[in-house]
């Protein structure tokens, strides 16, 4: 199906983070802001509601099972049962108060810290790198709102979002000791759009980036062009992945509580709009990658 679909209405405030699970076939996602973990078996359709009364800002899964999630608390280990463990709230001094995060193909994991304050001053955040040997690294700094992270397929290229300077970042990588350098902007949105939000990149290296006050999901390719713009109907679209057998269908998260009013562009308006808060669906025919699992210790 081609048409943008609502799957599933759970009201979410803020809803944020999806993540495919191939081996159930499922998707997870989380409402920051209503403190929820949901989980979508996509066969049957039906949801449910896997981890409450914690704030989730970004979810990875972890090669043991389970997931591992971060907050602005720091980051944590989850498995089913009721396991919930902390394992680093900090960095060589720095808060780990942290916003989206994604796996890297040697079981690492990428998240930003985000201190972002539409009312006044605030410290710029850190993007950090968790190792599976328990250490963990400040890679980059100069954060104001640290969001959607993805790797290019060939493993060459990390992006990374601060949607405060409306910039999606790219790195070059290097998977063989997860080493980042030369940071360059690979798209600024122009002001009177949304600002970029969570991000994905597909199977042919095309880097797809939702727009919170946008109401879209805008695809580029690999040399940052905008070729594919798809309209949301909520106007806070938060984020997305993709998932299904063949990972065709595209999940997309959106917000219904409205939020950073002070980046929305000038013509922003929700007079008669849906803001967000459901979960929607399509698929283009356009096929994405698996995420990366991670292999982190319980601890650091």
């Amino acid at each position: 199906m081609t048409a943008v679909q609502i799957v599933a209405r759970m009201g979410d405030l803020c809803g944020e983070c999806p993540l495919w699970e191939p081996s159930s076939m499922s998707l997870y996602w989380a409402d920051i802001a209503g403190r929820k973990v949901f989980h979508l078996d996509w066969p049957s359709g039906s949801h449910s509601i896997v981890l409450e009364d914690v704030e989730v800002s970004g979810l990875a899964l972890h090669e043991g099972g389970g997931l591992v999630v971060v907050n602005s608390n720091g980051l944590w280990r989850w498995k089913q049962g009721g396991y919930f463990h902390l394992i680093a709230s900090e960095v060589d001094g720095q808060k780990c108060a942290l916003n989206d995060c994604i796996a890297d193909p040697e079981g690492r994991l990428f998240s930003g810290s985000c201190f972002f304050n539409p009312h006044g001053d605030y410290p710029l955040g850190k993007l950090f790198r968790f190792d599976p040997d328990g250490s963990a690294h400040i890679v980059d700094e100069g954060i104001h709102l640290a969001n959607g992270l993805g790797f290019s397929p060939d493993r060459s290229t990390i992006y990374f979002t601060d949607s405060a300077q409306r910039i999606i970042y790219a790195y070059d990588y290097r998977a063989v000791d997860g080493q980042i350098r030369n940071r360059r902007n690979f798209i600024k949105v122009p002001a009177d759009q949304g600002i970029p939000d969570g991000l994905t990149v597909d199977a042919e290296g095309f880097v797809w980036s939702a727009q919170w006050f946008g109401g879209c999901i805008v695809r580029y390719d690999p040399d940052g062009v905008e070729v594919q713009r798809i309209s949301v109907p909520a106007t806070q679209t938060s984020s997305l992945t993709f998932g299904g057998s063949d990972l065709t269908d595209i999940f997309i998260t959106s917000a219904s509580m409205s939020d950073a009013l002070s980046l929305a562009p000038a013509c922003y308006a929700t007079g008669g709009k849906n803001i967000g808060g459901q979960l929607f669906h399509l698929n283009l025919g356009i096929q994405g990658v698996r995420e990366y699992k991670v292999r982190l210790p319980d601890h650091t």
